[in-house]
């Protein structure tokens, strides 16, 4: 399959419309609920606080995914709700969307390391990007995770 074309878009939640919201929570909830048959609260507070990467392509989201400010729900900048639309996999979205994502991290916050709580089947595509686990696997609503870090850029 060729290669997808995306547009990012970076935004709070306040500065999404309704129609890109929607979009995000439309594919968040058929990944994480319906795809995965997980039942909990796919919107949390985490949303109202957390940067929002959409991944367009054309006018169909393609890739999303949401970055927590260091602190917030983790001594770092962490990613989350990392996903590729079903209708884009294999065309290299998400490897894409986690390039710009720790793009921007590295930009806004200089130096600092980014953790995830990665699905354990996806650990080899996040060390490419090189985090490296730091924890056992542990089970989050049912499916095997595990943490990973990504060690920041020394400084100059």
């Amino acid at each position: 399959m060729p290669k997808a074309e995306l547009r990012f878009q970076w935004a709070r939640l306040g500065d999404l419309n309704a129609v890109e919201f929607h979009a995000a929570m439309v594919q968040r909830v058929a990944v994480f609920v319906v795809e995965q048959n997980c039942v909990y609260q796919e919107a949390d507070a985490l949303d109202p606080v957390a940067w929002h990467l959409l991944a367009w392509s054309g006018d169909h989201l393609a890739a999303y995914l949401r970055v927590a400010d260091p602190g917030t729900n983790y001594p770092e900048p962490s990613l989350g709700r990392v996903l590729t639309a079903p209708a884009f996999r294999g065309q290299g979205a998400g490897q894409q969307l986690i390039t710009e994502a720790l793009r921007c991290c590295a930009e806004t916050w200089p130096g600092q390391s980014n953790r995830i709580s990665a699905q354990h089947y996806l650990l080899k595509f996040y060390q490419s990007f090189g985090f490296a686990p730091v924890s056992e696997i542990y089970q989050e609503d049912d499916i095997p995770h595990v943490e990973m870090l990504r060690p920041g850029a020394l400084q100059k």
